[in-house]
């Protein structure tokens, strides 16, 4: 006989958190957002905490080197999609750990024996207006010069003039020396008036650039994910069939952390991955999805260094209507934080919980933290962004970007799906879609953090540990969800007051 769950399958809008004792000491300047990626003993710190709890979806339309940088300098961590080819991938991880918090490794290189149309050429495939002039044209070459928009007029030079003709050359280029630090480095720019510093090691190779713009946004974004060598931290998804041709060359790249990217997870393909991870290579290893206490405790038995919660709930899933399978996301995440807990009890490993999916509104976000997931992931949330890889559009009046699922025919990851078939998508599990266009990631991140925040100050906690300790959660129903918006009122275009 089947089992039967008698009890409702919820999801986050049917809860709502009660207000606690508001103390002076609950300021959402006071609050820490800091929370563990991957496992840990009881007494022991993580190997790798975000100082936000977010990560970015492992999907083509979310999470590329780009969105990996920006999230990152914001303190949470992006895994870059897996489905695409091997190389892509590793590229996409070396870009970002090239960053290195304000070294960057210049990615527009040419010779002096090049021309102004070169210059050109590079500058619109690349964006950059700072080209290193390296004696063989690469990255790590002999420094020979540097040029800039200031080195050139298009109107009066002529496109076959040779770099060498125009360029700074070294004699005349302020630059740092290989180990100088971050602030030594701003302040050679800042003596200077530099826009940027190439950094050079004993035999003028260069090694890194500094550039003015990067001293502000590293000010401005004091919670950046760092690793020992000061480069940003970064994730990147995998599946269970080309892992042994995968993984190597990701950890190759310098990737921080691996997720199995998977509808289901709870199968053994997956454990034969992690064990095989665990074996090879000392990298943290993420798997998922499950939605109950097995999946949760056969991936955690693995060797899962955390464990992603979530089956059917992401906006642009169609797996429960495709397949019927799945769970509303608060009644997945609940089961598990129990199991979670109860092991932790028994066995002193604390094994992180990732809500993935299932969010619509911000506050949906600190019920997942409160309810005991440690972060969560999105991918519409992220979507919506400048920093996304995706187009954005015009739609009749207003500005979208595209959004769609790695279950989708566009997406072609059938690797996501499959359990030993054909190498195609028989059905889709996802939607092909637009999302409304929203702006920078920043922007918005720090409206949703300051209500994340702002709720946990009235709920009496300043950390994320501590919420999930002291929150009083109650059930809503049909009724009261009408009665928490705006009702019984004629509401005006704008919430603005007129001037």
């Amino acid at each position: 006989m089947a089992t039967y769950y008698l009890e409702p399958s919820r999801t986050f809008s049917e809860f709502l958190l009660i207000p606690n004792l508001t103390t002076k000491e609950c300021t959402p300047t006071n609050v820490s957002l800091k929370t563990p990626l991957v496992k840990f003993r009881q007494g022991e710190k993580p190997a790798i905490s975000l100082n936000i709890p977010f990560s970015s979806a492992v999907m083509q339309a979310v999470s590329d080197h780009g969105m990996a940088i920006a999230l990152a300098r914001c303190g949470g961590i992006s895994f870059i999609f897996g489905s695409q080819s091997i190389e892509e991938e590793a590229e996409m991880i070396r870009k970002v750990k090239g960053y290195k918090a304000g070294f960057v490794i210049s990615r527009s290189n040419l010779t002096p024996d090049h021309t102004l149309q070169d210059v050109l050429n590079l500058k619109e495939k690349t964006g950059h207006s700072t080209v290193a002039i390296t004696e063989d044209g690469t990255a790590s070459g002999r420094l020979l010069g540097i040029v800039t928009s200031r080195d050139y007029r298009i109107s009066r030079d002529p496109l076959t003039k040779t770099v060498r003709e125009f360029m700074t050359p070294f004699s005349a280029v302020i630059y740092g020396q290989s180990g100088i630090t971050l602030s030594e480095a701003n302040n050679l720019i800042w003596e200077h008036k530099l826009n940027c510093l190439p950094i050079i090691n004993e035999r003028q190779c260069l090694e890194y650039l500094v550039f003015r713009k990067d001293y502000d946004a590293h000010k401005e974004n004091p919670l950046e994910l760092l690793d020992g060598n000061k480069s940003y931290i970064v994730g990147a998804g995998i599946n269970s069939k080309d892992y042994t041709d995968r993984v190597p060359a990701l950890v190759e790249a310098g990737v921080d952390v691996l997720v199995i990217d998977s509808s289901d997870g709870y199968s053994e393909w997956q454990r034969e991955t992690i064990q095989y991870v665990k074996a090879n290579f000392d990298v943290k290893i993420g798997a998922g999805n499950v939605v109950d206490r097995e999946g949760f405790l056969y991936l955690v038995e693995s060797g899962a260094d955390f464990v992603k919660v979530g089956i059917g709930g992401g906006s642009i899933c169609i797996t429960r209507e495709q397949k019927g399978i799945g769970r509303g996301q608060a009644s997945a995440v609940m089961e598990v934080v129990e199991a979670r807990d109860q092991y932790f009890k028994e066995t002193g490993i604390y094994v992180p919980i990732c809500s993935d999916g299932g969010i619509v509104h911000d506050y949906h976000i600190t019920l997942a933290l409160a309810m005991g997931a440690d972060f969560v992931m999105m991918g519409r949330y992220f979507a919506r962004f400048d920093e996304s890889p995706t187009r954005k559009l015009r739609v009749g009046n207003n500005f979208v970007k595209e959004f769609w699922g790695e279950g989708s025919n566009r997406a072609r990851n059938w690797q996501r799906y499959d359990t030993g078939g054909k190498s195609s998508l028989l059905f889709e599990e996802g939607v092909d879609s637009y999302v409304p266009y929203a702006g920078s990631l920043q922007e918005n991140l720090d409206k949703t953090i300051g209500k994340i925040k702002s709720t946990m100050c009235n709920c009496g906690a300043t950390s994320i540990e501590e919420l999930q300790r002291v929150a009083r959660i109650t059930v809503v129903s049909s009724t009261s969800l009408v009665e928490g918006g705006a009702h019984d009122v004629i509401l005006k275009e704008s919430s603005l007051s007129e001037e």
